[in-house]
């Protein structure tokens, strides 16, 4: 008669996720580097899009650099066109009609207000 085959026992298949070596992998540094700059890249151009003389925007700006100060300076945007107006620190003076009134408020603040209709 025949004899039975046996055969060895094998060990089961078991994934140890600790005994992984992927650690010692050095494309996971260069990988974990690149998303770091992705994110960073992310951030810069949220501060660009935010910003309010982003070339991209649409709206009309105006920003008043150093207020008050002797190298107080505006930048008007206008569409695409952008342009610069520095103090000179001299009064000049002219003709032309009253445009409004400025007050000074409590807390430091100016606010402007329009004549309506303009006198002569």
């Amino acid at each position: 008669m025949h004899e039975p085959l046996v055969l060895p026992k094998r060990r089961p298949m078991s994934i140890n996720i600790l005994d992984d070596d992927d650690g010692d992998d050095p494309i996971l540094s260069v990988v974990n580097i690149v998303d770091v700059f992705l994110v960073i890249i992310a951030v810069l151009l949220i501060a660009v899009i935010e910003n309010p003389l982003n070339p991209f925007a649409t709206q009309d700006v105006i920003v008043i650099k150093n207020p008050g100060k002797a190298d107080m300076g505006m930048v008007v945007k206008e569409g695409k066109e952008l342009k610069e107006y520095k103090s000179s620190g001299q009064i000049g003076e002219g003709q032309g009609d009253k445009a409004g009134t400025a007050y000074r408020l409590k807390n430091g603040s100016m606010v402007y207000v329009p004549e309506i209709g303009g006198s002569k």
